[in-house]
């Protein structure tokens, strides 16, 4: 009964701010901008310019309101136009570089992430070169496929594949950096 309550109570909150109330937008814009500005976030190391690609997001969020059409849950539909949004910044920005960079990867890079803070694997994440970091957060976090990120990139389905791969690679030998650092040498 609660479900239902609340799927109608957003869709007047969508109703209303496709007419323009700007309190319903207001309202739409403090329920979903925290996850969103993690969304950003994880594009984009800086947090001010996270924080204006969450707002260019949210203007193209309510210019496009009357075209949600219900199907499919409204944050995710919120959460594609961000992600969209920080791939546009950083393809205008010449930041996105797919290039098979050489890192050497240790294979023995198996340990559990379970006990590492959120700000943590934010850091790892944040770490990896701009074309890894990018492949990494549309198949692990958003759920991409290798064929979507291929064609949201522009890049082949290999190259997808390969960047994925050196992503994870690279963000286990970086945890356990990270690890002896702070617990030293095991």
């Amino acid at each position: 009964m609660k479900i239902i309550k609340l799927h109608n109570q957003q869709k007047l909150l969508i109703k209303k701010s496709i007419a323009n109330n700007r309190e319903a937008q207001q309202q739409l814009f403090e329920q979903y901008s925290p996850k969103m500005l993690g969304v950003c976030r994880q594009y984009v190391k800086d947090l001010h310019h996270a924080e204006d690609l969450l707002l260019q997001g949210f203007l193209k969020v309510f210019t496009n309101l009357h075209k949600f059409k219900h199907e499919g849950s409204f944050e995710g539909w919120i959460r594609r136009i961000m992600v969209n949004t920080c791939l546009s910044y950083l393809r205008k920005k010449n930041i996105i570089d797919l290039s098979d960079e050489d890192y050497v990867f240790n294979d023995s890079a198996t340990e559990s992430l379970e006990n590492t803070s959120t700000e943590d694997i934010q850091k790892l994440i944040d770490q990896l070169p701009e074309g890894y970091k990018m492949v990494f957060n549309l198949f692990a976090i958003e759920g991409y496929k290798h064929s979507e990120i291929a064609k949201e990139l522009d890049i082949s389905l290999s190259t997808s594949k390969s960047q994925l791969f050196k992503a994870r690679k690279l963000l286990q030998q970086n945890y356990i950096k990270m690890n002896k650092a702070v617990h030293g040498d095991k």
